[in-house]
């Protein structure tokens, strides 16, 4: 094996690990930036009863959903 051979490979490798960090590192921004941020307002389910016909969450006092008029189970 000849230097120009073993220079030409090893450049070759180096270019391919640089490549595979740009895009690993547009990859995480992509991400970063889709990801929605926190609400600082707390949501909770606890006590919720889901309509069978919609899916509307009602609370758990309720007789009939709020949103469709559907009967409510328990």
């Amino acid at each position: 094996m000849d230097q120009t051979y073993i220079l030409l490979l090893g450049l070759a490798a180096l270019v391919a690990v640089v490549a595979a960090v740009v895009i690993r590192k547009r990859m995480q921004q992509d991400q970063d930036e889709s990801t929605p941020a926190d609400s600082p307002y707390a949501t909770s389910t606890e006590g919720e009863k889901r309509c069978p016909k919609c899916g509307m969450g009602n609370m758990w006092t309720d007789r009939q959903c709020i949103a469709c008029g559907a009967a409510l189970k328990g």
